[in-house]
């Protein structure tokens, strides 16, 4: 049986966004940030094994030039 949730504000109603800034500071303590995870080292070519990439997909990113070489 899925949940639902009761707003005291129908849907076709604004709020202010001082209302809105209250909402959010009162749920802030609800939700926890996780430490960043340090980056870790690349790994060396000869430790990737059984990846199979087309040549479409190859030439894709390839042609990005964020990736491209």
């Amino acid at each position: 049986m899925p949940k639902t949730f009761a707003s005291h504000q129908s849907l076709d109603t604004e709020i202010s966004l001082a209302e809105l800034r209250g909402r959010s500071a009162r749920m802030a303590p609800h939700w926890i940030v996780a430490p960043a995870a340090s980056a870790s080292a690349p790994v060396p070519h000869s430790r990737i094994s059984g990846v199979v990439v087309s040549a479409a997909s190859a030439r894709l990113v390839s042609a990005m030039p964020a990736f491209a070489d």
